[in-house]
């Protein structure tokens, strides 16, 4: 009887490990070939903090390995200029690449990355931009997260610009959303 009793257990704890197994080996973030989408609210100002914009950011990226992430990204845009005496409303986009890597392989994920596109719209001089970024994507289920973000964009009219553009003529973006994996 206690040999019956005793199989029983065994019998039962065995059965109930593929289950214990899968319920730890729920998996946070993506997966090479995977893609992410996220939808974002952003703010820019230049470097003296004088002007600045409001607007919203999209995301599609596709998952090269993964940890590298590779996409297109679109802003448009609210902006307040201040210039010489003269303050005036304008609306603006941005379209741009972008590369990032990602550390680490658990809810926490930062990240940092690169980028390169254009600026165009009211108010601003139509020009291409390179930016570095970093961030942190945190997931708060299995193939969704909380995304923050910031870029520093140097403007540049011609490649012959991008030398002093850097510290001349850049920007700040800040980016903060949600995505998801699919």
């Amino acid at each position: 009887m206690i040999r019956i009793k005793t199989a029983a257990i065994t019998f039962c704890l065995l059965s109930a490990l593929p289950l214990a197994v899968s319920a730890q080996s729920a998996e946070f973030g993506p997966i090479e070939g995977d893609r992410e989408f996220s939808l974002s609210g952003t703010g820019s100002n230049d470097r003296d903090f004088n002007s600045g914009s409001f607007g919203v950011t999209g995301d599609l990226g596709w998952y090269l390995r993964n940890d590298v992430v590779a996409g297109i990204r679109q802003s448009v845009n609210y902006a307040d200029i201040e210039g010489e005496g003269v303050t005036d409303d304008f609306w603006n986009g941005s379209t741009r690449g972008y590369l990032d890597y990602q550390f680490l392989n658990d809810r926490a994920r930062p990240f940092v990355g690169a980028s390169l596109g254009g600026i165009y719209g009211d108010g601003v001089k139509d020009s291409a931009f390179a930016g570095l970024e970093a961030g942190l994507k945190y997931y708060v289920q299995t193939k969704t997260y909380f995304l923050a973000r910031a870029e520093y964009q140097f403007l540049f009219s011609d490649t012959s610009d991008a030398n002093d553009a850097f510290q001349d003529d850049g920007i700040w973006a800040y980016t903060v959303g949600l995505g998801y994996n699919f």
